[in-house]
């Protein structure tokens, strides 16, 4: 949208960190992205933490163009796939 004429605006819905217990989490984020589309967002982001690449092929997420770097405390921790962290936002 940098200098479009017509665009001024991106509407970005995020997604942290989901939890579901009654449905399928697969269910649960394609119901985010209907919603998420029904509010006018532009783009729908989500982390590749957890058990979200579980369900982001059958979603047709697209993957980002840049990496996110975290600060660890704990540097002494050992090397982790992404499905193995979380994130806690305080």
């Amino acid at each position: 949208i940098i200098g479009n004429p017509k665009h001024s605006h991106l509407n970005a819905a995020y997604s942290f960190y989901n939890v579901a217990n009654t449905v399928d989490l697969e269910d649960l984020m394609r119901d985010a992205l209907i919603l998420a589309k029904a509010e006018g967002m532009d783009v729908f982001n989500a982390l590749e933490q957890m058990k979200n690449l579980d369900y982001f092929n059958a979603l047709k997420f697209g993957g980002g163009d840049g990496n996110l770097q975290y600060y660890l405390y704990n540097w002494c921790c050992p090397t982790m796939d992404s499905k193995d962290v979380g994130v806690v936002l305080l």
